[in-house]
């Protein structure tokens, strides 16, 4: 019989350590789900700031364009009107070499005709500012289109120049993105050890208390541990399992380097029994009243206060939905989880 007993006592031990390791197995797999999305999250907001400067760069495109199409429409303008200019100081000259002919054909005998002499002379004048005034234009003209070229020039440089920078910041946003994800691998696989370490010293500090075990990536104590029922100031009875707790958090910021920004958050919750006296009107209070009285503990021990944030959750993250005592005890609980700042 003896021999018996003993070995339904080692067949019952291999429970404990297999519990244990999925356990861990299961609190690494989530904390890594989490931390890849806010990783993602991170990420989003900064290809979402790369986003808006892309936006603006191409709208500075979009207007340089623009601008180009309407100088060269200027340009074509100019041209035509150059194009017609000539043509009128072609016209002008025929006409003054016609009237010089004129004029040359009237011999030293037409005496008689210094009024028509007079007048063609006169319109060989008009004829000679006319050109004189086309070619004047002509010039300016020239000018002109040379000045527009110009422009059209500084403008294709400033395209060009645009789209040069926006083939850049793509190839900044794509880096910037790949080292942004191996930052925060590294971060979360940091940050995971350290946990994984604090979790193992934990282990060991509380090891054979039943009202306090591990829940996915957090530590649990009952709230009877802590607190008398309906009150948040923490009873003598809980205090060695805080001073432990706060023990193990001070060597751990020993030892997380102090470019890991992370924290050790406090969740307070209660059972879906409603509560309301002057204190607390709801159970929301109380947690949050609960948690807080924890922080401040932890504080009182040396836990730096920039590590620790505090938050109620009141009825409504229940472990055990069902309505029996059973339920509402593991309800009733305060939460320790390791995570980033």
């Amino acid at each position: 019989m003896a021999g018996a007993r003993s070995r339904r006592r080692i067949e019952a031990n291999y429970w404990p350590g297999f519990v244990d390791a999925l356990s861990s197995l299961l609190l690494v797999i989530i904390f890594l789900l989490s931390l890849f999305m806010l990783t993602q999250f991170f990420l989003g907001q900064e290809l979402q700031g790369r986003d808006t400067a892309l936006s603006r760069l191409n709208s500075q495109i979009a207007e340089l364009t623009d601008l180009l199409q309407l100088e060269r429409a200027n340009s074509d303008d100019l041209t035509s009107q150059i194009a017609n200019l000539t043509a009128t100081l072609a016209t002008a000259q025929s006409d003054n070499a016609e009237l010089t002919g004129q004029l040359s054909g009237i011999g030293t005998g037409l005496a008689g005709k210094d009024e028509t002499i007079a007048g063609l002379q006169s319109q060989l004048t008009d004829a000679q500012d006319l050109s004189d005034e086309a070619n004047a234009q002509i010039t300016l003209l020239n000018q002109q289109l040379a000045a527009l070229r110009t422009q059209i020039g500084a403008l294709e440089s400033a395209l060009e120049a645009s789209e040069t920078r926006d083939t850049e910041s793509r190839t900044q946003i794509a880096d910037l993105g790949r080292r942004l994800n191996l930052a925060l691998a590294q971060r979360v696989q940091d940050l995971s050890r350290y946990r994984s370490d604090f979790f193992g010293r934990l282990r060991q500090i509380l090891e054979g208390r039943a009202d306090v075990r591990v829940v996915g990536d957090r530590f649990v104590f009952q709230s009877e541990v802590l607190f008398d029922a309906g009150q948040a100031d923490i009873q003598p009875g809980g205090t060695p399992d805080l001073d432990a707790l706060a023990a193990a958090i001070l060597q751990l910021e020993t030892e997380i380097p102090p470019d890991i920004n992370w924290v050790l958050r406090i969740d307070g919750h209660t059972d879906k029994r409603p509560i309301s006296n002057a204190r607390f009107p709801s159970n929301w209070e109380l947690s949050a009243a609960r948690a807080i009285s924890v922080a401040q503990y932890l504080v009182t021990k040396g836990v730096s206060p920039n590590r620790l944030v505090a938050a109620g959750f009141g009825e409504f993250t229940p472990l055990d939905p069902a309505d029996t005592d059973e339920a509402y005890r593991r309800n009733r609980r305060i939460e320790f989880k390791l995570t980033e700042g």
